[in-house]
């Protein structure tokens, strides 16, 4: 008897359950706080000079204040040279005082900033290797609870710092839990919930919860007025995951896998009273025996390595191409969340407005992932997304956004959207194609590569100081290489998924790159028609 069939024996579906999705839409309300809080600690409102110049002669002029330089003019309003800015007036939104306002990190000094946001995500990928290892080690549950703690003692730490390298320091260390801290609270989730509510239910919490972290985020910064006190108010709530171990259980799947049948199946009657089911003994007795026979045989095969994965060229192809995608849809992802500046909109209203984006981003994926199937579902979000995004460049590059405000933020926030649809859809596009002996370890991997690439939004995000469209043309076009990357990857809707690197190999053999179920049903429809036409001939 596996783990499922005693599970929906002591609830499935239960008061357990309710309190798990609610603890993990808690999660996820933390987790956007921690994402997010290095947008809304780095907005960089307008600017102009306002350091006072000694020494200049008297038929001197200063003209033209720009925002990083004045210009000399003489007595004949002859142009002999520019003076850099050492002091500027920002036009802070609503009075808030941001990194970049406190410090001076613009003009010059604008790429500290982008230095030491690019740390957050180089902790990101060694996160996910430590934290990753670590769960594997002590257990899902006590691993959760470190990195949210180890992230949130990073946002904390970040607001005492005044210099780059510190900066640089704290946010590595608050990037180390940016991705394992809603992972693994996921994988707990997803083994103790019914598999017809798995679907429905964690892309709805996701939904409502993350956006409700996103949307009141921006307000929550602007009523503290400086960027020091959101960090420390960012990271508070991290500290009710510390309840997590007195009202959750052990992943049971991580029991088995360690061997630990008594505690798990402590864990799974403990469940059955909170549900108010009753169990008899001789199911856990059958449930032990399973497993023990079960891990005796998966001691004495060899199993399958990720590297594997390398040896062969189907799937070789395969793995390369998720492992660009995920670098791709990765940056794009940060890039269209962070960019919320320049349009003519206050960046916190912007910023929250377009959060309510994710509710329907899950809804979409609920409602359309299993009619135009995983490939078509990667491959249309990227597009569009493109095509949104590249629009939106153009349409920056010559509006003026004080007149076209509206219209640039309804732009931003439709990027947004299809960024987010892309990020959720190729998640599980990747995990089905990835071979079941070597899931984990091949899911997790090319997360941490995305994770790692994903270092070089922030320069990308900088290059908009030289010119504003440039960040949306170069997500453009990354997101049209992935979306012609998806043609080459096979379906996997309605298929038997692989379950080792031979299976993995021969995979959807034969499969043309234009094959998408909703185009194909008619096709096979008409030739069930055909056939059963020619059978009934022959009958008669």
């Amino acid at each position: 008897m596996d783990l499922q069939s005693v599970l929906e024996k002591c609830g499935n579906f239960g008061p357990y359950q309710i309190l798990l999705l609610g603890l993990f839409g808690y999660t996820n309300i933390v987790s956007s706080f921690h994402y997010f809080s290095q947008t809304l600690i780095s907005f960089t409102p307008a600017h102009r000079c306002s350091a006072p110049f000694k020494d200049l002669p008297g038929n001197v002029t200063l003209l033209e204040v720009g925002s990083c330089s004045v210009r000399q003019f003489d007595d004949d309003m002859v142009s002999y040279g520019d003076i850099k800015c050492h002091s500027w007036e920002f036009d802070r939104e609503s009075n808030y005082e941001s990194i970049t306002t406190e410090l001076g990190w613009v003009c010059d000094d604008a790429y500290k900033l982008a230095v030491g946001q690019s740390f957050f995500f180089i902790g990101s990928a060694l996160g996910s290797i430590f934290f990753g290892y670590l769960a594997d080690r002590i257990g899902r549950l006590p691993a959760c609870v470190l990195t949210t703690l180890t992230g949130a003692s990073g946002d904390f730490f970040t607001s005492f710092v005044s210099s780059l390298p510190w900066f640089s320091f704290t946010r590595f260390i608050s990037g180390l839990s940016m991705d394992t801290q809603y992972v693994l609270m996921y994988i707990l989730v997803f083994e103790y919930l019914s598999p017809k509510h798995r679907t429905f239910g964690l892309n709805i919490i996701l939904g409502v919860f993350y956006c409700i972290g996103l949307v009141i985020s921006p307000w929550m910064a602007i009523w503290l007025g400086n960027w020091r006190s959101y960090l420390w108010a960012a990271s508070l709530p991290a500290l009710g995951m510390l309840i997590y171990p007195l009202c959750l259980h052990e992943s049971a799947e991580w029991l088995l896998t360690k061997g630990k049948f008594d505690k798990a199946v402590s864990s799974l009657r403990s469940i059955a009273k909170f549900n108010g089911r009753h169990v008899e003994d001789s199911v856990f007795d059958e449930f032990i025996k399973h497993y023990r026979e079960k891990l005796n045989a998966a001691q004495k095969t060899s199993s399958d390595t990720f590297i594997g994965m390398l040896r062969t060229p189907r799937l070789r192809k395969f793995t390369i191409i998720l492992l660009i995608k995920s670098m791709i849809i990765t940056i794009a992802f940060d890039i269209l969340s962070r960019n919320v500046e320049g349009v003519g909109i206050s960046p916190f209203k912007l910023f929250s407005y377009s959060g309510l984006c994710y509710l329907p981003a899950g809804l979409t994926i609920i409602l359309f992932q299993n009619k135009i199937g995983r490939k078509g579902m990667a491959c249309a979000s990227l597009f569009v997304g493109a095509i949104i995004t590249a629009a939106t460049g153009y349409l920056v590059a010559i509006l003026d956004p004080a007149d076209y405000s509206i219209l640039l933020g309804f732009m931003v926030s439709l990027g947004r959207f299809g960024g987010t649809v892309a990020y959720d859809a190729e998640a599980q596009y990747a995990a089905e194609i990835i071979p079941t002996s070597v899931r984990g370890r091949g899911v997790a991997n090319i997360h941490v590569v995305g994770n790692a690439f994903a270092f070089f939004s922030s320069y990308i995000i900088f290059l908009g100081t030289f010119f504003k469209p440039l960040p949306s043309l170069i997500i453009s076009f990354l997101l049209l290489i992935g979306a012609a990357l998806c043609l080459t990857l096979p379906e996997t809707l309605n298929k038997k998924l692989p379950q080792t690197l031979e299976e993995g190999e021969a995979f959807a053999k034969g499969e043309k790159w234009y094959y998408f179920p909703c185009f194909s049903r008619r096709q096979q429809t008409d030739k069930s028609s055909s056939q059963l036409e020619s059978a009934n001939e022959i009958t008669k």
